[in-house]
């Protein structure tokens, strides 16, 4: 039985409250400290997740010693500031992606949490979720052949509103750091890193990408189509493309894996579990203190480095700029 951990949530924002109702279903999670500029805020979202402290000031959270881990769930232009905050502390930090805004950052975010041998990781949730997992299961059990095509897309038709973190350059707004990284991530879960990129890009009167297709090529014939937008609904699936057969499947639905095979389609089930799925990473988290680690062995931060690599070729091709942090 893991031992119980003390949790914190930097950043009291529509993500943190989806991490925090799934927090709560953990018993060795004791929701224990809320942080945000405005300790009105922060009192409110303690008041409605039964958090035991809140606090108006980032800093004077990290100091209490009683708080074990940190939840970093401001935008992305803030991940470097407050993931070194609490690694300073000696405080674990799950911080959301994207990581940060560039890989320099990251390398930063990496070296301070070996400075400091406290534990450091990207919340990326969709690899500790029952439906990865059973992908994994079929691609290892079926004998469908070399992976030669990924197509993965997430898009939705938002309103566009200049003062949306979204649409605010300043704020690393943008689909490609909010959710097309989750398409490049199945890119690179599943082929590696690209040997050649291309992309096309199109941007809203703010200056932000609102939309993004990328093509990745591979030396070894396999290649990834993948797209994210904020102005056009499309289902939020992907395909691998095997030899011999095809896996699809959406990313977040509890609809059941498609497995397409000699010309026959095999709706496979799987355990999805309660809610998003938010919580598998949190336990994750939890066993790898029990057992000291200051780094994940399922993802490591070669990997959100590795990553954070793509995402810079990707803006670099795209002309996507940051001006604050390139």
């Amino acid at each position: 039985m893991s031992k119980k951990y003390n949790w914190a949530i930097l950043g009291c924002g529509n993500i943190a409250e989806k991490f925090s109702t799934e927090l709560k279903m953990l018993p060795n999670a004791n929701l224990y400290a809320t942080a945000s500029r405005n300790l009105e805020n922060a009192q409110r979202f303690a008041n409605k997740f039964d958090f035991e402290k809140a606090f108006g000031s980032y800093l004077e959270m990290v100091k209490d010693p009683n708080v074990d881990i940190v939840y970093v769930a401001t935008p992305h232009n803030f991940h470097l500031e407050h993931t070194l905050l609490c690694l300073n502390h000696k405080k674990a930090v799950l911080c959301e992606k994207a990581f940060a805004i560039n890989t320099k950052e990251v390398e930063q975010m990496i070296a301070a949490s070996k400075e400091n041998n406290t534990f450091l990781m990207e919340a990326f949730w969709v690899i500790f979720r029952p439906k990865y997992l059973k992908i994994q299961e079929i691609i290892t059990s079926e004998n469908l052949g070399k992976l030669k095509f990924v197509k993965s897309d997430f898009m939705f038709n938002g309103d566009y509103n200049p003062q949306n973190r979204l649409y605010n350059v300043d704020l690393g707004g943008g689909s490609l750091l909010d959710i097309g990284i989750y398409s490049i991530f199945t890119a690179l879960m599943f082929l590696g890193s690209p040997d050649e990129i291309k992309t096309l890009a199109h941007f809203s009167p703010t200056g932000s990408e609102e939309s993004i297709s990328m093509l990745f090529g591979y030396k070894n014939g396999a290649t990834a189509v993948l797209t994210s937008s904020f102005d056009s609904e499309y289902k939020n699936e992907s395909e691998l493309c095997f030899e011999r057969g095809i896996i699809k499947y959406d990313r977040f639905s509890k609809d059941p894996i498609l497995l397409i095979k000699d010309k026959k389609t095999t709706k496979i089930p799987f355990e999805n579990g309660p809610n998003m799925g938010y919580q598998f990473e949190a336990i994750h988290v939890m066993e790898c203190l029990d057992k000291n680690l200051i780094e994940s062995p399922i993802l490591p931060l070669s990997l959100s480095l590795k990553l954070m690599n793509i995402l810079d070729a990707v803006r670099k091709d795209a002309g996507i700029i940051f001006p604050n942090h390139d």
